[in-house]
């Protein structure tokens, strides 16, 4: 299959398997006290464990099922996976009160591990016990100044452990580190996107045969590449298109003009009076979302009832959105999906869910192979919710208005710059607050509109995009000359985290 990562709760899970499967071997994600029998279902070639914030000498330390390691299946441990396999082959790992936490470099480095790999190395160490002595046949492959022990090897060549972390950043070589350990364990490296796409192409068909699917198409490249994925498959499938009145700027018209032509059978449901009186008044993220969820349900209900019948439903729901809502044990709720856990059980629907282990990135490379146009394949992430969750507090038509305007100015103005694909994520965000202002020699209020702009790889961790003085004045002054409603223009310089790419 490729590799299982067992997740002892490090923040750097994710980035684990991410890593992998840039180098092309496909990798997903298990809790780490996983029994054997579930690891071994999924016909692991390596498993990786990860770091985590638990000391192996804690009473209750997460442990992996003992049967892994004598099953002879390489295993990389990073961090406090380096650590629990010293101490449950014999080894002694110290309780220190000391963190070591930041950039180290390697003076010391051998072995295939390391392959290919010439003069120190930095490395990005977060830990506070150390492993100062072996078990009996074991060997330190790398050190640094402070940590004499950064690497280890046992004497089959196939169980390795390290200190640092190299699937950060802030580990330049670490793909190389990682790249050597998929060599030496002999992991296919075959994850492509046109591998991806006939196995998922195959996985869909054998899932549905020949039942009806029903899928909700939001405009986003996640949900469209669902369509265009179950019309390639040749699945009988009718896509719902819900104008829920929360939409940007001409964006019926582009996912219209964009499936269509393509062979997605695609319907367009006319809902804004529908959502906009479901949320008038509600001011609470949550409770917006949860609303949103609950109508489309209804309204795909309603669908299906006329068109049906469909005992399948699809959604576009990929790997960070399990994660964010906390689908994987002793994972922490970020913010509800609205398409994830969220579906009440006498829904009528057996789901469907074929993007739930991809990440986005990965999503548009099926997109492109399936022939998505890149107006759509390359468009920013848009929230299911819409611009509901754009505007802080209280939904109305005129906040709408105003919102959409002035998100269409700052994308478009991106793209008039050559700006647009250089940032992963950016649109406007409506702050309900009367600012004063003057025009001419009158006193003026109006709202407050904060410009959102990152950069991120697959939207689990994201940095403010530093887009240039001269363009963020020249957008400040195009949304308050052209949308009279906002008296004041900000630009949201956080990143994720603390925050989250969203302000709701």
């Amino acid at each position: 299959m490729g590799v299982v990562v067992l997740d002892f709760g490090s923040q750097y899970t994710l980035l684990i398997a991410r890593r992998l499967r840039e180098l092309g071997a496909f990798s997903i994600i298990l809790p780490g006290t996983t029994p054997w029998e579930e690891i071994q279902a999924h016909r692991p070639h390596a498993v990786v464990l990860s770091g985590g914030p638990a000391s192996v000498h804690d009473p209750d330390a997460p442990r992996p099922d003992p049967r892994l390691l004598s099953s002879g299946i390489p295993i990389l441990g990073i961090c406090y996976g380096m650590q629990l396999l010293v101490h449950l082959f014999g080894g002694e790992v110290a309780r220190s009160d000391r963190r070591e936490y930041g950039r180290a470099d390697l003076v010391r480095h051998e072995g295939p591990l390391f392959r290919g790999l010439e003069g120190e190395l930095g490395v990005w160490m977060s830990h506070s016990d150390a492993v100062v002595s072996l078990p009996r046949g074991w060997k330190a492959i790398a050190a640094t100044q402070e940590c004499p022990i950064a690497a280890v090897a046992d004497p089959t060549g196939r169980i390795f452990g390290v200190q640092f972390h190299p699937e950060v950043v802030h580990t330049p070589k670490g793909k190389e580190i990682l790249r050597n350990f998929l060599e030496i364990a002999g992991v296919a490296r075959n994850w492509r996107p046109a591998e991806i796409v006939s196995s998922l192409i195959e996985k869909v068909k054998k899932e549905v045969g020949r039942e009806r699917v029903l899928l909700g198409v939001s405009g986003g490249v996640d949900s469209c590449t669902l369509a265009l994925l179950l019309a390639k498959a040749g699945v009988e499938h009718l896509a719902v298109f819900v104008d829920h009145g929360l939409l940007r700027e001409g964006e019926r018209e582009e996912v219209v003009q964009a499936l269509r032509p393509l062979g997605v059978n695609l319907r367009v449901v006319e809902a804004q009076k529908r959502f906009l009186s479901a949320l008038r008044g509600v001011t609470d993220p949550e409770e917006k979302r949860k609303i949103i969820g609950r109508e489309f349900i209804r309204v795909f209900e309603e669908v299906a009832w006329e068109e049906g019948p469909f005992p399948y439903l699809a959604q576009g729901t990929l790997y960070p959105d399990v994660i964010e809502s906390a689908g994987n044990p002793g994972a922490a709720t970020i913010k509800t999906h609205h398409n994830v856990g969220g579906l009440p059980e006498e829904l009528g629907f057996e789901l469907i869910e074929p993007f739930r282990e991809l990440f986005k990135d990965e999503v548009r490379e099926v997109a492109r192979v399936l022939g998505l146009p890149d107006e759509i394949r390359l468009r920013h992430p848009f929230p299911g919710p819409g611009l509901a969750v754009r505007i802080l507090g209280e939904i109305t038509e005129e906040r709408l208005q105003v919102l959409r305007r002035a998100d269409a100015i700052f994308i478009q103005a991106l793209r008039e710059a050559g700006l647009y694909r250089d940032v992963w994520q950016a649109f406007c965000v409506l702050i309900p607050l009367r600012t004063v202002g003057v025009v001419g020699d009158t006193r003026r209020y109006g709202y407050v509109v904060a410009l959102r702009a990152v950069t991120s790889v697959d939207g689990m961790t994201a940095d403010w995009a530093r887009l240039p003085q001269e363009f963020l004045d020249q957008v400040a002054r195009r949304i308050t000359r052209q949308v009279p409603e906002v008296g004041r223009v900000v630009y949201d310089i956080t990143s994720k985290p603390p925050a989250t790419i969203e302000w709701e």
